[in-house]
This record gives structure tokens, C-alpha cells and sequence, in this order.
């Protein structure tokens, strides 16, 4: 006897045509997407395209935003994957909505509107203060690095630099003496296309000589915050000039190390440590999490690699997109600064801080003068309390889950664009998409 199987015919078709939303189940992150997309106001997006008049007919805003969005959130970056997508991918022809944008018309609607996504970010942060996910009563800041667009093959030291500088200078030399040169020494030559090489090596040594330019200009501005001035011959001084103890300056000041390197793809990233081990041109995300829900009140990027100076930039931020300063915040070791708490104190006295002096489990030498370190003293004094001690442990699992849901959900390790502000306008659309899954699996939970 033959089994008797549901009804399977994949030949047929339907009569009367099918609504795609009852292709998905209630719930599905695409319908709250939806739904809180056509909430906040895109008035910036319309903006852009209110000149164009009737005959001009691009994609509607909602529906680019809706898209973007929900790719993010799934993970994936890439404009040509999302265009297969609104193809192959059920939730993603819901949002389209019988639209199929070329990959193109995705990439330049994204790097046009960096700034209107800059804000859109701030909208769903005070969305979810309004939904009661932000309480503002404890917010733990950290910061992680990820790779710029930028290939390590396509960039070079200092010290290399200077020697392909020369060389350069030779070859373009020795070429226009040769285009010069008489018809018969020249008959007897390999073929050269003479103005073409030279062109291209000109070219290459404009590269060079900015990039040369941009790392002197980073070592004077490094040099002058140390306190160093163009005279100091090596030699360390006081605020008033006069010398003081200490080693004298390996170079002389604007002149960067032979191994400073500079990247020709993206000249803003900066050669940063990578987990694991190893060195790669990255930028350094900052980020702040309330402890309620794990919403992203604050997304920075700054191509510096040190988080020491960071926290009041990132506090400023957080009070800009909620109105509001949270009552205590928790960092670690990375951002001890005795004069940004200095700073913060009096910029945002309502608020405490707790900020590890060392790294967890290591032997921390206490700091004992009370008069240069008032603050620090302070803090290593709170630390010896039960009460510091449990709310410093909060930290971890406040701070750390966005970064790896950001690297290992979503899988977002490098930034499509290039720039320092581009990075920081995507980063933000990256905490977006995040705010706005975390937000809807809370609403169906």
C-alpha cells in the first residue's frame, strides 16, 4: 500500500495572486522594521529629492532606509549582495516591495545620506527611551577596533618613503634627460613610451610626498600636545622653556620614526593592534550601552587607538541623544585618566564614575599621592569596597555582548567606505540596525 502524502504540486499556479506577507510569520524583524521606520521622520532623506520634479521618479526613501536597514541587521554590507537579495530573499521583497534597485543606486543612496543616518541613529535612541528599554541608571562605555577599508600592501613607512622619494626623483631625472637624447642614440632602444613613464612615476611621487606630508603634520601635532617646540633642540623643557630631567628626543621635532606608516587607500585609518596579535590600518568604535536593554545610546568612531581621552566625547554624546546624563558609568582600565575625571566632574557632576585602575586580576599599584591624584586616589579607595567591587563586575556583561553581536552575529569587521567620517556615519547605521533587532526580539519576548 502506497503512503498518502500532502498534496505536493509545485508546477501549479495560483489563481488569484499572493500577498508576500503571508509568505512570513507575525513577528518577523522585517514587519517591526517596517513599522517603526514609517514612525520616525524622514523628512532629511525627502529632502534631497524635493528639486527633482515629477519626471524625476527615484526609489522612495522609506523603502531604501527599510532595506538598508534590515540588511544590516542581517549582516550583510555589501550593496550587490543586498540587490541579489531583494531577488532571493523573501523578508527583504517584502520590504522592497516589488522594487529592485541596482547595486549601484544602493551604494550612492548610503554614501549620499551618511549624515540623515547619523541622525536616524538618534532617533531610535530616544524611540527606545520612549518604549522604557533606556533608564539611563548605570551605562558601561568600551571601545573596539575594526579594520578599515584599507589593504597593508598599499602602504609604506616613513623611512621607505624618503629612499623611494630619491629614487624617484632619479628615474624621472635620468627620463627626461634621455627623452632629450638625440634620434641615433635613441634608434638602437628597447621601445619606451617616455612621457607616459614618467607621468606615472611623477604620479606616484606626488602619492608619496603627501603621504610624507601627512605623517609630519600627525608627528608636529603629536609633538606639540607633548609639549615639544620647534627650538627644543632634543632636549626636554618645562612649560616656561627652561631644560629639564629626562632622555633627550630621539628625533627632531615634526620628524616622524622610520616605521610610522601611512595608508595611500584610506590616509584617516591608523595602524592599530589587531585582536590576536598582529597590526592592520583600523579605527577605534566607541560605544555606550545602558544596562536596561542593551541599547546603543552612543556610537563614536576616532582614528585614535589609545581610549584614554574618549569618555567625555562619548558622555557628550550620550547626553545629545537622550536629553539626559546617566547616573553612573563604567569603564575600564583603558580610559584612567586623572584629568578626564577632573573634566567630567565638573562637566557632568550628577554623575559617578567607576573606572578600573588596572587590568582584572593583576596587581595594581595603588597610587599614594593625594595631592596630584586626588581623583584616582579616590577611585582606588572605592574599589576597595564591596559595593565598587559588584558594580565594576556589571560592566562585562553590559559593555561586551553589542561589540560581539556587532562582530559575530551581524559579522561586521570592516567598513565598506573609506574616511574617518564615512566610517563613523556606517558604524552608526551598523548600532541602528543592532537597536532596532535587540528592540523587536524585546517587543515579541
Amino acid at each position: 500500500m502506497t503512503a498518502s502524502y500532502i498534496p505536493y504540486h509545485p508546477e501549479q499556479q495560483q489563481l488569484l495572486p499572493s500577498a508576500l506577507q503571508d509568505w512570513l510569520p507575525l513577528g518577523h524583524l522585517a514587519y517591526f522594521i517596517n513599522d517603526t521606520v514609517d514612525s520616525l521622520d524622514l523628512s532629511a532623506f525627502h529632502a534631497r529629492y524635493a528639486a527633482g520634479g515629477p519626471r524625476n521618479q527615484p526609489f522612495h526613501p522609506s523603502m531604501m532606509v527599510k532595506v538598508l536597514v534590515y540588511a544590516y541587521a542581517n549582516g550583510v554590507f555589501s550593496s550587490r549582495k543586498i540587490a541579489k537579495k531583494l531577488h532571493e530573499d523573501l523578508a527583504f521583497r517584502v520590504l522592497g516591495a516589488h522594487n529592485f534597485p541596482a547595486h549601484r543606486t544602493i551604494r550612492d543612496f548610503r554614501a549620499l545620506h551618511l549624515t540623515e543616518f547619523t541622525e536616524l541613529f538618534v532617533q531610535v535612541v530616544r524611540l527606545a527611551r520612549e518604549m522604557g528599554l533606556i533608564k539611563l541608571g548605570t551605562i558601561a562605555v568600551d571601545g573596539t577596533k575594526i579594520k578599515a577599508n584599507a589593504s597593508r600592501h598599499k602602504a609604506m613607512s616613513y623611512g621607505r618613503m624618503q629612499t623611494t622619494e630619491i629614487e624617484l626623483k632619479a628615474q624621472i631625472a635620468a627620463l627626461v634627460q634621455k627623452s632629450i637624447s638625440t634620434d641615433a642614440v635613441e634608434k638602437d632602444e628597447p621601445d619606451l613610451d617616455i612621457p607616459a613613464e614618467i607621468e606615472r612615476r611623477a604620479a606616484r611621487l606626488v602619492a608619496i610626498q603627501a603621504a610624507k606630508a601627512r605623517l609630519e603634520e600627525r608627528q608636529r601635532q603629536s609633538d606639540a600636545a607633548r609639549g615639544r617646540t620647534t627650538d627644543d633642540e632634543r632636549k626636554p623643557k618645562d612649560k616656561d622653556g627652561k631644560p629639564k630631567g629626562g632622555k633627550p628626543y630621539q628625533r627632531d621635532f615634526g620628524v616622524p620614526a622610520p616605521k610610522a606608516q601611512d595608508s595611500f587607500t584610506d590616509p584617516e585609518s591608523r595602524i592599530m593592534k589587531r585582536a590576536g596579535g598582529g597590526f592592520d590600518f583600523q579605527y577605534n568604535a566607541q560605544t555606550a550601552v545602558d544596562e536596561c536593554a542593551h541599547i546603543i545610546v552612543a556610537a563614536e568612531v576616532v582614528n585614535t587607538s589609545s581610549d584614554v581621552q574618549q569618555l567625555p566625547m562619548v558622555l557628550n554624546a550620550v547626553k545629545a541623544h537622550t536629553g539626559a546624563t546617566a547616573a553612573q558609568v563604567l569603564a575600564d582600565a583603558g580610559y584612567r585618566s586623572e584629568a578626564v575625571m577632573a573634566e567630567l566632574a565638573t562637566t557632568q557632576p550628577d554623575t559617578e564614575l567607576v573606572i578600573a585602575l588596572g587590568r582584572e586580576g593583576k596587581e595594581l599599584v595603588k597610587p599614594r599621592d593625594e595631592k596630584r591624584y586626588p581623583r584616582t586616589v579616590a577611585m582606588a579607595a572605592k574599589f576597595e569596597t564591596e559595593q565598587g567591587k559588584a558594580d565594576y563586575r556589571k560592566r562585562k556583561w553590559i559593555a561586551e555582548p553589542p561589540n560581539g553581536w556587532i562582530k559575530n552575529v551581524l559579522g561586521f569587521r570592516q567598513f565598506s567606505m573609506r574616511g574617518l567620517k564615512k566610517a563613523q556615519a556606517e558604524f552608526k547605521l551598523v548600532c541602528l540596525a543592532l537597536n532596532l533587532r535587540r528592540m523587536g526580539a524585546m517587543q515579541m519576548g
